[in-house]
């Protein structure tokens, strides 16, 4: 298994759309959590892609989320529940990056059948599971152990940038200690 490190990791945030949200358990820390990582995936160096779901029906992607987009992400509008279409396999591709922070929802619909087909695809998922939720808060634990069964991994968003950083004396861990100290737990 592969450890992540800042040149072999992208980051791929999944639906965080106005109209679900509300609907979605602890939906607010997933949004700070998921900002959050995409602050640090910008401080790191790494790639970002973010997919809309039905746009007409769940409407654009939250504000927070926009805010936070780095330049030159990957945006893309989907209907298919799996993200994994040709523009995030062309993304994917140009970049070569085989492992990939998966954080977003619904954990039992759109993240699940992305991140099996990632898998498929012979790229490692690493789940944010502090970001990643569903309007069923009971879906979530069995999405996630059928993902980590077919592979992918589970990670926390904190020790996600821990292991991006890699050592403590170096001026990039500095930089990701002040968003590393804003992860907000999700309740048990």
């Amino acid at each position: 298994m592969q450890r992540l490190s800042t040149d072999n990791a992208c980051l791929l945030v999944i639906d965080l759309q106005e109209r679900l949200m509300p609907t979605i358990a602890h939906a607010e820390a997933v949004i700070e959590n998921t900002a959050l990582l995409m602050r640090a995936a910008a401080h790191f160096g790494l790639p970002v892609a973010l997919s809309e779901h039905y746009l007409k029906g769940l409407g654009p992607t939250v504000a927070a989320i926009t805010q936070a987009l780095p330049e030159g992400a990957c945006r893309f509008a989907k209907t298919r529940f799996s993200a994994v279409l040709p523009p995030l396999e062309a993304w994917l591709a140009g970049h070569g990056r085989p492992n990939v922070l998966v954080c977003g929802v619904e954990a039992h619909v759109c993240v699940l059948q992305t991140a099996l087909d990632l898998r498929a695809a012979g790229r490692t998922p690493f789940l944010m599971t502090d970001a990643i939720s569903a309007g069923q808060s009971q879906q979530i634990p069995p999405a996630l152990r059928r993902l980590e069964l077919n592979g992918c991994v589970p990670s926390g968003c904190l020790s996600a940038m821990y292991e991006l950083a890699g050592d403590a004396s170096t001026p990039t861990f500095k930089g990701m200690l002040a968003l590393a100290k804003s992860i907000r737990p999700l309740p048990a």
